[in-house]
């Protein structure tokens, strides 16, 4: 029952934080890019590498996985490689990476519930681990804008099948805000405004003219 007593200045423990989630890229590979329509695929690589500078500056922790990336997809996206250097890809076989072993066990080794992903294609790739995840009682957040389908349908329905299950669609941007909730964490303030003027569009425009004309301590 709701009490205006119980009512105080705290956030919702449904945030992401960077204490409670990891990201999960999934086949963000030349073969599927060539195959998805569903969106400008230099946005969507523009957002995947955003989204991987948000964990990076946040310090979440990070599974990289492929599928098939010496027979047939190609190499994980450069771009995406060269903000975790040296970092584990683990390449599959199989389609749904929570068939996988080794994907599996990199999540569960994080010991965090929140599970962020994105990749190529949403209707496959990325509709099967989320419902598998699901099924074992993991929250899940799909990067929809760092993600894309073969065609704007299997894309959006791909999306609508997820949400119904009980994922929670979300934007780069938006996970990178919400990690970061407070303008007065200053200790990422600076690579945050990185990100945001390098990977935000408009946004990050308005971050350069603001800092500009107001000055660097210039925020929001």
């Amino acid at each position: 029952m709701f009490s205006a007593a119980r009512v105080k200045a705290a956030p919702s423990p449904d945030l992401l934080t960077p204490d409670n989630s990891v990201m999960l890229f999934v086949d963000h590979q030349p073969q599927m890019f060539f195959g998805t329509g569903s969106g400008d695929r230099t946005a969507i690589i523009n957002a995947t590498v955003g989204l991987a500078k948000a964990a990076k500056a946040f310090d979440v922790p990070v599974v990289l996985t492929t599928v098939a990336a010496e027979s047939f997809s190609g190499p994980i996206l450069p771009q995406l490689a060269e903000v975790f250097p040296g970092q584990e890809i683990i390449d599959r076989t199989t389609m749904n990476a929570w068939e996988d072993n080794a994907v599996v066990e990199a999540i569960k080794a994080t010991g965090r519930r929140k599970i962020i992903i994105s990749g190529l294609w949403t209707e496959v790739c990325i509709v099967l681990p989320v419902l598998s995840a699901l099924g074992q009682g993991y929250e899940v957040y799909v990067a929809a804008d760092a993600s894309g389908g073969v065609t704007p349908a299997a894309h959006e329905h791909a999306l609508q099948r997820m949400t119904s299950a009980g994922a929670v669609p979300v934007t780069w941007i938006q996970v990178l805000l919400e990690l970061q909730r407070d303008w007065a964490r200053t200790e990422t303030y600076l690579p945050v405004m990185d990100i945001v003027k390098e990977h935000g569009g408009a946004y990050g425009l308005g971050v350069v003219y603001a800092q500009s004309v107001i000055g660097a301590h210039a925020a929001g």
